[in-house]
């Protein structure tokens, strides 16, 4: 396909929240998306005392969440899954299934994007499967991967949101969901992922810290620029529609480069980490927390982030005034 197909292939995926996120006004609530996180062995809301304001939901309390989130303007959100059951060999549809379908039936208004990656499933917590030597098996792990984009389109997700950095999945996804039906449905790559010490909350949240080794076979050397910048350069030419850095304050200097390159629209994870970090500041009365919020959220629109993921979404509007 050529580039100028694939180009507009890309622009028919962007229906009216999308255009906000990938608008080039300076960050305003509707370039914020709110993480979510739906737990299938809990009962009630469960609150992370890493990540003040932050909850792991049922499946249940999820619902009162979100329309609590959507009065406070939010329109994007990321869903991770977390399974009651880890697996090696399966997906749990029907879980993810209930899960979208319930949200996406009761707030239709919603543009909810599914996090798209096997550490939250698997039993060693890793992001791809592993061959018998406990090495990542890339081939396989597309495969699932991709199994899983399709699962998720089907029960009714708006976009998916590859996270696992495995070579190929950004093509092995766009050509599942185009022979399928949903070539409507875009790609949010993580492009840009470095392995980081800032994800320690969010693991905790996901149950996704991987039981042995750690993600340096997958995921960026903070060291190397140039692979980053390729990274998001090969998902572009795979089919991604919006890219990502991640974390965010910490690849803050790839954003711009990234956009000029690619000519798409790239985003920042303010990641869990970045955000405790100014919530053990305020509660140690250092700073107030929704101004040194703010002052990121600054940075990040002074860099030319396109959007944000951060855990403040739902705070948005009360921040940014």
């Amino acid at each position: 396909m050529s580039s100028e197909s694939l180009l507009g292939l890309r622009r028919n995926r962007l229906n009216a929240p999308l255009r906000n996120l990938a608008s080039s006004e300076s960050l305003n609530p509707k370039k914020l998306v709110q993480p979510i996180f739906v737990a299938e062995s809990l009962k009630s809301p469960e609150k992370m005392s890493s990540l003040p304001g932050v909850f792991r939901d049922s499946q249940d309390s999820i619902l009162s969440q979100i329309e609590s989130d959507l009065k406070n303007g939010v329109e994007h959100f990321l869903l991770f899954l977390v399974p009651e059951k880890k697996s090696d060999d399966s997906i749990p549809k029907s879980f993810y299934k209930n899960v979208i379908g319930t949200i996406k039936s009761k707030f239709p208004e919603t543009f909810l994007w599914v996090d798209t990656c096997l550490c939250s499933l698997t039993t060693h917590g890793h992001c791809g499967l592993l061959d018998p030597k406990g090495r990542i098996d890339n081939i396989s792990s597309v495969r699932r991967l991709s199994e899983l984009a399709l699962c998720y389109a089907e029960s009714g997700a708006d976009g998916i949101s590859p996270s696992d950095m495995m070579d190929g999945r950004i093509r092995s996804h766009r050509n599942i969901l185009d022979s399928n039906g949903f070539q409507h449905v875009p790609i949010m790559s993580y492009s840009t992922k470095f392995k980081s010490h800032f994800y320690g909350p969010f693991r905790e949240a996901a149950e996704s810290a991987p039981g042995h080794g750690d993600r340096s076979s997958y995921q960026i050397d903070v060291r190397n620029r140039e692979d980053s910048i390729l990274s998001s350069i090969r998902d572009t030419e795979e089919g991604a529609d919006l890219l990502m850095v991640k974390p965010g304050i910490t690849s803050i200097d790839l954003i711009l480069p990234i956009k000029e390159q690619t000519g798409l629209p790239v985003g920042a994870y303010q990641v869990s980490g970045e955000y405790a970090s100014i919530a053990m500041l305020a509660e140690n009365g250092f700073c107030k927390f929704e101004d040194a919020l703010k002052e990121t959220w600054q940075v990040f629109s002074r860099a030319g982030a396109s959007y944000l993921i951060t855990y403040a979404a739902r705070r948005g509007k009360e921040i940014l005034g």
